[in-house]
């Protein structure tokens, strides 16, 4: 009997009565079975959707920043490593907060306000780079981004790591700072910042100036294109600024900075050149950036000498496929405009088109191939009939390559003389291919200068300059 019962009080089988007549009636639900499995506990202790544990999380953080805080105590000027296994478990944080509900979690539980006083305690590179390196991947979260941009102490904090002399923390610092500024909701916070805290334009034209790092230096170059690409006003400041004093000279002007830089990057990372060359171009947008260039003792100079290696040395070679404009245009394009600029804005003897024959065969070379491009897609637009997107797009760029490179030669020719014209010939610069595709390029819009084109090769060689009239009738004899 009393077996019968106790197996009825802890959930076991629970037999008829009517088999039991002396049994006592059950006169309600047997209970329900002990639960001998982790699953409950397991499920309250996951974050989220994963298998991540909130204890583990929670307490492995706790114990890393005690070590920070022990830091304290050490001298303020000396190194401590990062042990082994705590490096270990702070890269496996790291990687967690790439998940949105561990991002979540932390910002929860006030993860930013900790991890900044953990990284102005920090005596050790190694942590303060993965503390940063976890903020940056909660950042990539809008709500986490928008928290953590909005704890003001942070925010100068970070901007101030910019001036650190650890490589690794600045790039993770950085690339922080450029997922926050590609949220339209927070980007106007930082560009205030940025824009506040002076330190931020001399600490980045240090390391554009010293550093040989090009992964920094590519991330860094990242970070000013899109501090100039969202506001011109910060652009127009920084170019407008002069080294002080204090200062060493004139290398921490913006404008050489970024000139330096592009040629530590130029023979190891296109993508790091390509972001410079651009970020040189978004300066001749606006007066005191074609002023920084011009005006800046041999800043000019040096510039024009760095972008005509890049162009005339590197990009658009005589023996490349046309196509190769499709891989190269975001440096031609850039490269091409700036040096147009300061060649329209300076009467300097460096940017006289007598002195720059092989930049004169490139440009020349440019509207060929684009043009053989052109008569390509052309061709094949015809046998499929079809076009998408990606080539619309494609050819926009294209376009404006073919639009920086026309302007240039244009202004080139107006000041050709009849013994540069002999050079070009002599040198194997000018063909008749390439005299038929720079006067359809810049017909009808610079006649004039095809005409001037076409007398010097009346003089020169007039073979070639009957064959340009047969090909453009407009032009006079």
């Amino acid at each position: 009997m009393e077996a019968s019962a106790e197996a009825g009080e802890t959930g076991g089988s629970s037999p008829d009565s009517d088999s039991y007549p002396h049994s006592p009636r059950m006169d309600r639900n047997p209970s329900p079975p002990p639960s001998h499995g982790s699953e409950p506990e397991v499920e309250s202790d996951s974050i989220g959707e994963t298998l991540y544990s909130k204890h583990w999380l929670f307490s492995t953080l706790t114990s890393l920043i005690q070590t920070v805080t022990e830091q304290e105590d050490a001298d303020p000027e000396a190194q401590v490593d990062l042990s082994k296994e705590d490096e270990e478990k702070l890269c496996k944080i790291w990687d967690m907060a790439m998940d949105k509900d561990v991002a979540g979690l932390l910002q929860e539980f006030k993860a930013s306000d900790i991890l900044l006083g953990a990284i102005a305690k920090s005596r050790s590179p190694r942590l303060t780079e993965i503390w940063v390196g976890i903020l940056g991947n909660m950042a990539c979260f809008p709500d986490t981004c928008l928290s953590i941009s909005q704890n003001e102490d942070l925010g100068v904090v970070l901007l101030l790591l910019l001036g650190d002399s650890d490589p690794p923390t600045i790039l993770e610092t950085s690339r922080l700072l450029l997922t926050c500024l590609a949220q339209p909701g927070v980007a106007p916070i930082w560009l205030e910042r940025v824009l506040q805290q002076a330190s931020v334009c001399p600490s980045l034209c240090f390391i554009m100036c010293s550093s040989t790092n090009v992964d920094l230096l590519v991330k860094v170059g990242e970070l000013v294109h899109k501090l100039f690409d969202l506001d011109e006003g910060l652009m127009e400041c920084w170019v407008s600024a002069r080294p002080s004093d204090a200062d060493t000279g004139s290398q921490l002007h913006i404008a050489p900075s970024l000139l330096e830089a592009a040629k530590q990057v130029r023979l190891e990372s296109s993508e790091g050149l390509e972001v410079y060359l651009h970020v040189l171009q978004l300066l001749t947008t606006v007066d005191e950036g074609v002023e920084a260039l011009v005006e800046l003792a041999g800043t000019g100079e040096e510039i024009w000498a760095a972008l005509c290696e890049v162009v005339c040395d590197d990009l658009c070679q005589p023996d490349d496929p046309p196509v190769i404009l499709q891989e190269q245009k975001g440096r031609l394009a850039p490269a091409l405009a700036v040096l147009s600029t300061l060649s329209a804005c300076s009467d300097q003897e460096y940017s006289q088109t007598g002195r720059n024959l092989p930049l004169l065969g490139t440009l020349l070379r440019v509207l060929q191939f684009l043009r053989e491009c052109q008569q390509r897609a052309r061709e094949g637009q015809d046998e499929d009939g079809s076009g998408n997107g990606l080539k619309e797009e494609e050819d926009m760029q294209m376009s404006a390559l073919r639009e920086t490179a026309v302007e240039f030669l244009a202004s080139m020719l107006t000041n050709m003389t009849k013994d540069t014209m002999l050079e070009l010939l002599m040198k194997g610069y000018l063909g008749e291919q390439a005299c038929l595709a720079a006067a359809g390029s810049l017909l009808p819009d610079h006649r004039s200068e095809v005409q001037h084109l076409v007398d010097l090769l009346s003089e020169a060689q007039s073979g070639l300059s009957d064959v340009v009239r047969q090909k453009f009738p407009e032009l006079s004899s």
